[in-house]
This record gives C-alpha cells, structure tokens and sequence, in this order.
C-alpha cells in the first residue's frame, strides 16, 4: 500500500516538473499539456473497477 502511495507521488511530482519546465518556455503549452495530463487521470480513475467493501470479522 506504502509503495503504491509512494509511486503515485512519484508520478505527479513527475508531471508537474516537467509542467513547470514547459510552462518557462510556452505557458500555453503547459496548459494544453496540463489539461491532456488531467484527463488521462480521471480515464485511469474511472477505468479502475469499484472498490469492493470489506467484510467484518467478528470473533
């Protein structure tokens, strides 16, 4: 779960440097870049199956 977390963090960080480096040349770009970027987010999101609940144990 950790590892999961960490490369979900790893990614973004990722994007957004390389948003930041586009946006000192063309801010439109990045813009453009940005919004591509957000939607590939929620299709990934939403491609992803529901999360099932969990059933309680009980002793």
């Amino acid at each position: 779960m950790v590892r999961h977390a960490a490369l979900y963090l790893l990614e973004v960080v990722f994007v957004l440097t390389v948003l930041a480096g586009v946006a000192l040349v063309y801010v439109p770009a990045a813009l453009i870049l940005g919004g591509l970027a957000g939607v590939v987010a929620v299709e990934r999101a939403l491609s992803q199956p529901p999360p099932t609940p969990r059933k309680e144990v009980r002793p």
